[in-house]
């Protein structure tokens, strides 16, 4: 199973240049996994893509329905004491946002007690570099 960053989500419909790897990335194994705060985060990359003038508001809406369409399928990590516990650690471990130490703790708690068996699919090159340190495999480095 796959862990899924919000950029990767985003990734998958709206952004020419990496779409096509994370699209490959889905391909190859259609289980996915994101944390809490993706629908938040998503929502907020589209509302700022559509407030620059990158999307149309009929656009804007059809991302939106189609991430809540895709919500159905995958697993969602909910915010529990391990993922806190997870992401504190990983915060004095790593120069990251603490949006970012929450999602990292989270694809590790999917990896469970092997995370070189968890794949995490992002395109922010620190998070990547975190998540490679914490023994994550990164399934887009075609990147």
């Amino acid at each position: 199973m796959n862990f899924w960053d919000t950029s990767a989500l985003v990734a998958l419909v709206a952004d020419e240049r990496q779409g096509p790897v994370a699209r490959r990335v889905l391909e190859d194994d259609e289980r996915m996994a994101v944390w809490w705060g993706a629908s938040a985060e998503y929502e907020a990359a589209i509302a700022r893509r559509e407030r620059d003038g990158g999307l149309k508001t009929g656009e804007a809406g059809e991302l939106l329905a189609w991430f809540d369409a895709l919500s159905r399928y995958w697993y969602e990590v909910q915010p529990e004491g391990r993922i806190k516990r997870l992401a504190r650690r990983l915060l004095r471990v790593h120069a990251l946002k603490a949006a970012h130490a929450l999602q990292l703790a989270a694809a590790l708690a999917v990896a469970e007690d092997d995370p070189s068996k968890g794949g995490f699919v992002c395109f922010d090159a620190t998070l990547n570099q975190a998540a490679s340190l914490e023994g994550l495999v990164i399934r887009t480095s075609a990147a």
